[in-house]
C-alpha cells in the first residue's frame, strides 16, 4: 500500500509562531495523541485499503467521495477520495487527524456512504 505523503492537507500557517492568535485562547491545553493500539492500527489499514477499493470501482461512475453523518453536530460532511485517504493516514501516523475545511459546495449526488461502498464493492467482486 502506497503511503500517503505528509504535504497532503495544508500545513499550518501558525506552526511554531510564537505570536500564533490561538495561543492567546482561554481553554485547556492540548493533550498530546494517545498512542493507537494494535487493534485500531490494523482498523485504520484495513479503512485505507477497503477506500483504494471503493475509489477505483466507484470514481469513474462519478463519485467524487464519501458522506459521513457526524454525530457531534448532526450535519452532513463530505470527503474527498484523497481528503478521506490523507485523513486516515494522518490517523495512522500521528494518532489524530488536523481539523480542515469543509467541502465547498459539494453536490450530494456525487458522494455515497461508507455502507454503500461496502455493498457495490461485495456485489462488483462477488460478481467476478
Amino acid at each position: 500500500m502506497r503511503g500517503v505523503p505528509s504535504d497532503a492537507l495544508p500545513p499550518d500557517p501558525f506552526a511554531g509562531d510564537p505570536h500564533d492568535p490561538a495561543l492567546s485562547l482561554d481553554g485547556p491545553e492540548p493533550e498530546e495523541a494517545e498512542e493507537l493500539s494494535d487493534v485500531e492500527r490494523d482498523e485504520i489499514v484495513a479503512d485505507l485499503a477497503d477506500l483504494a477499493v471503493y475509489q477505483a470501482l466507484l470514481e469513474g461512475r462519478g463519485v467524487r467521495g464519501i458522506v459521513v453523518d457526524c454525530g457531534d453536530c448532526g450535519e452532513q460532511h463530505f470527503h474527498e477520495w484523497s481528503l478521506l485517504r490523507a485523513s486516515l493516514q494522518q490517523l495512522l501516523d500521528e494518532g489524530q487527524m488536523r481539523p480542515h475545511e469543509p467541502a465547498f459546495d459539494p453536490d450530494p449526488s456525487s458522494y455515497v456512504t461508507w455502507e454503500y461502498c461496502r455493498g457495490y464493492a461485495d456485489a462488483v467482486l462477488s460478481d467476478s
